[in-house]
């Protein structure tokens, strides 16, 4: 071999810039916060939300069709059609909308990654203003090591979204995981919280040992890892269809758990109750946008030939999750254990849309059953964010707030957060004119446009018992006494942000057209 030949070829480094901004300001933070010596960590957690927005100026000044959508929904059609062509000559940035590959196709950057990972950006971003003042009453926790595993968590999630190749998806996953270990088990004094580390670590690990199996079986019945090669040989029927039976069941098997759909669902009540709540809010909500994408990836992009197999276990698996999810949530005392039950019948809920894309062979349902799909796991982020932002803002030292009888009587401590919080409950319950009624509502016709009569049916049954456990919250805050009088007390920005968050709940409800056109445009042009 030549010296020419062994050369290394530098590989696009463009679409990757987000990702390795965030990498950078994430050592950076950790170096800094060496030499903070102040208790708040007040420029640590700035430097952490600096970085988000950088993170989404990069995201979106590299993307040019994610640029376009942004202009069109700020300004309109006629402003992004003039706006764009000058800010992308100016920033001289990549233009046209087409997919691009790089780091040898283990890497891809479509305008669904962008779409996606602009929503992840904006949820943490929140996560992190709602934490702040838990973080600052608990002293175990309120050190860098929350904002920084955070930070790594969103890197790891921003590569399972971009990921074309089994191996870059386990390596986004095993970051996300590892983080969350950690950020579980930050508050080092709580038994509660260090037993739910232990048991989301050890399920943890045999979930990506079930993925990797699969992974693995794939590889063996193909000859590839990356995704566009599995669906070409898949397409060419160049794969040993026994194995690759094989390896779809354990890789099926290791999304539900990172979903935490039934069967696969023991770790979600457990880490949901014993994680400190500002972590639980972070579990709840980011991590189901990269869940999300990653089935995307491996099933609809690489897998799509075997869509009549994937499809019958993801059925099962829908529907078994919106029963047991919904019939557990009613015997719940505690919220977030309510919540966690609450956010397994969601994902099954949402893996609908992902069961209706394929009918007999014919993908015309594709693009309207995937949308609705990613529509509902956006939405559901935002609603959830809100809904755990309450607990939040409820807690004070020494306190969680975290049981149901903690909401009784919030009407009369604070009507206006009462509204917020019965907006959020409204949503969650699919009660129209929220936006939780518009996602479900989009997915169900999804299933009833394909021909899933049966589906739809069962879906409404189990939202209507899940209706139940939502709105006796509303009955607790509205109609009994309150256990406690103590003034609600928050920064005025965590406030702020609360209202916005419960007025976009329902405001998106009433404008859901946006939002939905651009998650079919975005899956549009990257399918």
């Amino acid at each position: 071999m030549t010296l020419a030949e062994m050369q290394f070829v530098l590989p696009n480094l463009s679409p990757a810039s987000a990702e390795i901004f965030l990498l950078t300001m994430a050592c950076v933070i950790m170096m800094v916060d060496l030499f903070v010596k102040e208790k708040t960590r007040a420029l640590t957690f700035a430097l952490t939300q600096i970085t988000l927005v950088g993170t989404a100026a990069v995201t979106v000044l590299t993307s040019a069709g994610l640029l376009s959508i942004v202009i069109a929904v700020l300004l309109g059609p006629d402003a992004s059609a003039d706006l764009t062509p000058r800010i992308v000559e100016v920033f001289g940035i990549r233009t046209g909308e087409e997919i691009t590959y790089t780091f040898s196709s283990m890497y891809v950057a479509d305008l669904m990654g962008s779409v996606l990972k602009l929503t992840l950006y904006f949820t943490v971003f929140v996560v992190m203003l709602y934490s702040r003042s838990y973080v600052l009453d608990r002293p175990q926790m309120a050190k860098a090591e929350f904002y920084t595993l955070s930070l790594f968590a969103t890197l790891g999630m921003m590569v399972m979204i971009s990921a074309n190749h089994f191996l870059t998806i386990y390596i986004g996953l095993e970051l996300l995981s590892l983080s969350l270990y950690a950020m579980v088990a930050l508050n080092r004094d709580s038994v509660t919280a260090t037993e739910a580390a232990m048991k989301y670590f050890v399920l943890g690990a045999l979930a990506s040992g079930l993925l990797l199996y699969g992974m693995s079986m794939i590889y063996g019945a193909t000859g590839t890892l990356e995704i566009t090669g599995v669906a070409e040989r898949l397409y060419m029927g160049q794969a040993n269809k026994t194995i690759l039976i094989f390896g779809l069941v354990f890789l099926v098997s290791g999304i539900a758990f990172k979903l935490g759909v039934v069967p696969f669902h023991m770790w979600i009540p457990d880490v949901y109750h014993g994680a400190p709540t500002a972590v639980t809010l972070f579990i709840a909500s980011a991590p189901k946008l990269a869940a999300f994408a990653i089935v995307i990836r491996m099933l609809v992009n690489g897998l799509i030939v075997m869509a009549q197999d994937w499809q019958m276990m993801l059925i099962i698996l829908s529907v078994l999750s919106m029963a047991i999810g919904n019939l557990a949530a009613i015997a719940q005392t505690n919220l977030k254990r309510m919540l966690a039950y609450s956010a397994i019948s969601h994902m099954g809920f949402m893996l609908l849309g992902l069961v209706t894309g394929v009918v007999g062979g014919d993908a015309r349902f594709a693009l309207n059953a995937y949308s609705s799909s990613m529509f509902y796991v956006i939405t559901y982020a935002l609603t959830s964010v809100g809904t755990f932002g309450m607990i939040l803002l409820l807690a004070r030292a020494g306190f969680e707030s975290d049981e149901l009888d903690d909401f009784k009587g919030l009407n009369k401590r604070s009507p206006w957060f009462a509204a917020v919080m019965m907006m959020m409950m409204f949503s969650m319950a699919g009660v129209p004119f929220f936006v939780g009624f518009f996602a479900k509502f989009s997915v169900l016709q999804a299933v009833v446009a394909a021909g899933y009569l049966w589906l739809a049916l069962a879906a409404v049954f189990f939202s209507l018992i899940g209706a139940f456990y939502y709105l006796r919250i509303v009955k607790l805050m509205y109609f009994d006494p309150p256990k406690d009088m103590t003034p609600i007390q928050a920064p005025f920005d965590m406030k702020l942000l609360m209202s916005a968050n419960g007025l976009a709940v329902a405001l998106l409800g009433i404008f859901p057209q946006a939002l939905m056109s651009i998650c079919a445009y975005s899956l549009l042009r990257s399918l």
